[in-house]
């Protein structure tokens, strides 16, 4: 069967199907993971009680649902939705599991109770940098206890307010030390600033649009933000208002399928693509137009039709790296030469996405280059065989977008696939069986 798991000891192998003509589906993805964690966390600090409609159930969120819990909210299941109903924090045990936005936006949170709370999370989180955020919190007037590591596990002392104030950090190695530190500020006795202090050495902040995105809900919960001052984010002390929010559709998540359209010369459609969003996967209308696709915005939703080339891509992915990975697997069955930048903070995610896809790419046959701050990529006949996920859920996708022109690819971890996207498998056969 398409798309079959075979499970195998401590992993999941899982053949990637081979396309036998142009895809022709419609995907309906749920909803976005970096929305639905940043509502959460504002739901769990509001004034009163709230209801986000259509969140993303997946790993990362069920952590961040579960990590909130620990910490004294109420999140309960009303129907697809969630009703939030904050309460006086608590301390308590978090497992972030291997969620960079569990484990960064959540000790600000257990910073505002009574009590310790305990981090911890999946072996590849604890290699993932915190240092930069726990040495802001206790410039902020926290007690934070990590052994001297600046690593999971840790301990945040909490004593039921945060005095804030102004705090530099260097926050070039990921967007989310500053929204971490701006969703919970109104609640910080003087609110918080926050100021990028690489740029003073010329280091950019890599992801912005999901700054950009904390600040618009931060805002539509009448938050007082001003972002106006480069490399600058100053959030007033207030209430955080309880809102209903609905959320969008995760278009990072989007990113293999509209690949599949241009690897098979197909079309794909995903509904409700939004006409203004602040989600880094909507580049994905721009870098896929440049890769040779059409690309229409409908009443129905996003269309993207491959023409039967892939053309190369040259282009700094700095504020959209999330979508390197899929990005990487067109460029190496494109039509020449790629080479991808701006890409450096890659490097502490899940795993080194650099040098992971790097070492996939060339294992298959590939010929791949990681540089300092990205790939260079040459395209040359692939061939079947392992590709690696590293428990990196985009990795895995990655290996499935390959698998569509390469007989024989076998996906070694596709299970870590559901830290954002329920049934990933099952999604995939759908779309090569519609």
């Amino acid at each position: 069967m398409i798309g079959r798991v075979r499970h195998t000891g401590a992993v999941t192998d899982w053949p990637a199907p081979r396309a036998t003509g142009p895809v022709q589906a419609t995907v309906d993805l749920p909803g976005s993971k970096s929305l639905t964690n940043r509502l959460l966390v504002l739901a769990a600090l509001a004034d009163g009680p709230g209801r986000i409609g259509a969140p993303l159930r997946a790993r990362d969120t069920e952590l961040m649902a579960a990590a909130l819990r620990a910490l004294g909210a109420s999140i309960v299941d009303d129907g697809p939705d969630w009703r939030v109903t904050p309460a006086p924090l608590r301390g308590g045990v978090v497992d972030v599991g291997l969620a960079g936005t569990v484990m960064r936006f959540v000790p600000p949170v257990a910073a505002l109770a009574r009590g310790d709370t305990g981090f911890d999370g999946d072996a590849y989180a604890r290699r993932r940098p915190m240092g930069t955020l726990l040495g802001a919190l206790r410039d902020l007037g926290v007690s934070v206890d990590d052994g001297g590591t600046g690593r999971l596990p840790f301990t945040v002392r909490g004593t039921g307010s945060v005095p804030g104030g102004t705090v530099e950090i260097d926050a070039s190695a990921s967007s989310q030390f500053v929204s971490a530190l701006l969703l919970s500020g109104a609640r910080f006795d003087a609110g918080v600033v926050v100021r990028h202090a690489g740029a003073r050495t010329g280091a950019t902040v890599p992801s912005l649009p999901h700054i950009d995105m904390t600040v618009a809900v931060l805002r539509a919960a009448g938050v007082e933000v001003d972002d106006r001052a480069p490399d600058s984010w100053a959030v007033r002390p207030g209430p955080i208002r309880a809102r209903d929010r609905v959320v969008e559709p995760d278009l990072s998540n989007a990113a293999p399928f509209l690949a599949a359209a241009l690897v098979t010369g197909g079309t794909v459609t995903v509904p409700r693509w939004p006409a203004r969003t602040t989600q880094a996967g909507d580049a994905l209308r721009s870098l896929l137009r440049r890769m040779g696709a059409e690309v229409r915005a409908t009443a129905e939703g996003l269309v993207v039709s491959g023409g039967g080339t892939i053309a190369p891509l040259v282009e700094d992915l700095h504020d959209v790296g999330e979508l390197t990975p899929v990005l990487a697997a067109l460029c190496a069955l494109a039509d020449g030469p790629s080479t991808l930048t701006g890409i450096a903070h890659l490097r502490g995610h899940e795993t080194d996405r650099l040098a992971a896809l790097s070492t996939e790419l060339n294992r298959l046959g590939g010929r791949a280059v990681a540089l300092e701050d990205g790939l260079q990529i040459t395209p040359a006949p692939l061939v079947g065989g392992r590709w690696h996920a590293y428990a990196d859920h985009r990795m895995a996708t990655a290996g499935a977008v390959l698998g569509l022109a390469v007989d024989g690819v076998v996906v070694d971890d596709i299970a870590c696939t559901a830290k954002t996207l329920p049934d990933f498998p099952g999604r995939w056969a759908a779309l090569l069986s519609a």
